[in-house]
């Protein structure tokens, strides 16, 4: 009598497979930390970067009008804090305190000076000048002053920067600073100190020309 040969089957359960993957995930994210505190590990698997991009080229040029009298130097330390409703922050959100640093301009438009506006005496000893309000420039964000200070993600968001293109992406921070150095600059009074610095210029600049007495005076 022949005794049957069972057959054991050896697929793997699919629960085991989601064990395995999820280990596997675990490994090389935890490798990736190794390799960041071990001594030349890091150099010796790190990447090169080469710049590799064309000229630029000069699509236009336009006349400046507009005298820049005054600069304000501003900072501001962003925490933005990205938070999804049903999960836990170690598993899924973000958090990143950044350090933003940049300038804005306040400038009066000489361009919009009209023949109406300047006024001069038959002997051109007395001037007056009618000129526009001062204005604020859009902020510039300096790249050399601003920084991220610290980064939390959760494990989803980690995995997730694995398969992005622009992974640590802080175009949501330098935004948002831009945003805040653009609010302070309006209450800064930037733009009465860019009024009496052009008056100020524009009396020397009259005087030297020989006259005695010029009156600047701002608005419509």
């Amino acid at each position: 009598m022949t005794t049957p040969i069972k057959r054991i089957d050896k697929r793997m359960p699919g629960w085991a497979k989601v064990v395995s993957a999820l280990i596997l995930v675990l490994v090389v994210f935890f490798a990736g930390i190794r390799l960041s505190v071990i001594p030349g590990l890091k150099d010796l698997f790190g990447t090169e970067t080469n710049d590799r991009s064309g000229p630029a080229l000069l699509q236009s040029i336009q006349d400046m009008s507009r005298y820049d009298a005054a600069s304000g130097n501003f900072q501001i330390v962003v925490d933005l804090e990205k938070d999804a409703k049903f999960l836990p922050d170690a598993i899924r959100g973000t958090r990143t305190l950044y350090v933003g640093a940049g300038t804005v301009d306040a400038y009066v438009d000489l361009g919009e000076v009209g023949e109406d506006d300047v006024t001069v005496n038959d002997d051109r000893t007395s001037a007056t000048l009618r000129l526009p309000h001062a204005a604020l420039g859009k902020p510039a964000l300096d790249p050399d002053r601003s920084y991220a200070v610290s980064k939390e993600r959760g494990l989803l968001d980690r995995l997730g920067d694995l398969f992005s293109d622009n992974p640590n992406g802080e175009q949501a921070v330098q935004k948002l600073a831009v945003k805040h150095i653009g609010d302070a600059a309006k209450e800064s009074g930037l733009t009465a100190r860019a009024e009496t610095n052009t008056t100020g210029m524009l009396e020397g600049l009259l005087r030297s020309l020989g006259f005695k007495e010029v009156k600047v005076t701002y608005g419509t």
